[in-house]
């Protein structure tokens, strides 16, 4: 019998390591000698580096980087194995939750941080450079990531620009003469699992601007100043950032990565299940239990949970989903490749006493399914 578990974070209670691990510990209350592999997974969002840490062979680096406001932080990316490939993720350099709520504010958060991760991942050799972008704090497309490596981004008095997104409406030139050399021979992959463009209704700004700290009035001035910034784009680096699907997510990053990394954008699970070799470990497998925090209509595109699911039908496995909660529309999984979803709490409670005892309803969840298991396969 071969199990494989590969479940995202359960937001704010559980890291994705620690939900297989608990599931884990369950299920061998029934089966003790199971082969069980546990595959944390991730979508690009908070996690991913911890989760491809843990399935995949790797070092962390820690780098002491620039957070969203410009004070130090300590954060840190993954050189896998091959010395060649890195993963960054952008929220432990440049995250939301590195900012106190009353000091949220995207006109002047940076990505900067997340430029110093990538370019001391260039400088210890990495020629392939995995970057997940979810959880953003930012909204400046990106700039200061370019900046921390090498770009100058000046206005017109060619003075260079200050951080932050509303600074970008006095963009007039972009200086790529000092540009880290090692970007022109490294390709960048970019975990991305939504299609917001970088401007307009849809756009960084107004969707995801208000939980950064926008107001209204805020995130109509960032939207002008970030179309403003991909025209400039446009017309001194030839790539149109404002027609590409995803070029807004993580406040712009998305644009900043394609424009000044020429990176590719790629569903987020499915680059994350590349680099932890998950297709490899499906092989052979008998049962696949994967989960998230919150199961609903909207994880059939492009959460964890489906995205394990569809791979591991191309093996025809079974395949159960684990739920903290559920919420309206939860059944449309089950056309994308989940065959049972499997909610963790038994009866009402709190949120706060769900968060509580994640791990152990997790532990209990592993147990029943296994019981399951034993039931429907003797």
């Amino acid at each position: 019998m071969q199990i494989i578990i590969a479940p995202d974070s359960f937001k704010e209670s559980a890291s994705s390591l620690s939900v297989a691990t608990a599931l884990a510990e369950g299920w061998r209350r029934i089966y003790p000698e199971a082969d069980l592999r546990l595959i944390p997974m991730a979508d690009g969002g908070e996690g991913t580096a911890e989760a491809i840490l843990a399935a995949a062979h790797g070092q962390k680096i820690d780098v002491t980087v620039t957070d969203p406001l410009g004070d130090p932080v300590s954060a840190y990316y993954v050189l896998l194995e091959d010395t060649q490939t890195a993963i960054v993720e952008m929220a432990l350099a440049s995250g939301l939750p590195l900012v106190p709520p009353a000091q949220r504010n995207p006109e002047c958060t940076t990505t900067f941080g997340t430029g110093q991760l990538i370019r001391h991942a260039l400088e210890s050799g990495a020629r392939k450079i995995i970057v997940g972008i979810g959880g953003s704090a930012t909204n400046d497309g990106g700039a200061g990531m370019a900046q921390a490596l090498g770009y100058s981004l000046l206005d017109n008095q060619g003075c260079e620009l200050p951080t932050g997104g509303a600074a970008l409406a006095r963009l007039h030139q972009i200086d790529s003469s000092k540009k880290h050399p090692a970007l022109d021979s490294a390709t960048f992959l970019v975990a991305c699992d939504v299609d917001n463009p970088l401007c307009g209704p849809q756009g960084a700004s107004h969707v995801y601007g208000p939980q950064k700290g926008a107001d209204p009035a805020m995130a109509e001035h960032l939207d002008e100043a970030l179309m403003h910034f991909g025209a400039v784009i446009e017309k001194q680096l030839g790539v149109n950032v404002l027609t590409i699907p995803g070029a807004g997510a993580a406040g712009g990053l998305g644009a900043g990565l394609i424009a000044f990394t020429r990176a590719q954008l790629r569903p987020g699970v499915a680059l994350i299940a590349e680099a932890c070799g998950l297709s490899q470990h499906l092989a052979g497998a008998d049962l696949v239990i994967t989960g998230e925090g919150r199961i609903d209509r909207q994880s059939a595109h492009g959460k964890t949970p489906v995205g394990v699911a569809q791979l591991a039908k191309r093996h025809n496995i079974p395949v159960i989903a684990v739920a903290g909660a559920l919420g309206p529309g939860y059944e449309s999984v089950y056309d994308h490749g989940i065959d049972v979803v499997w909610p963790i709490c038994g009866g009402p409670m709190t949120l706060s006493e769900a968060i509580a005892h994640t791990e152990t309803r997790l532990r209990d969840t592993g147990e029943a399914i296994a019981r399951a298991w034993r039931a429907f396969t003797k």
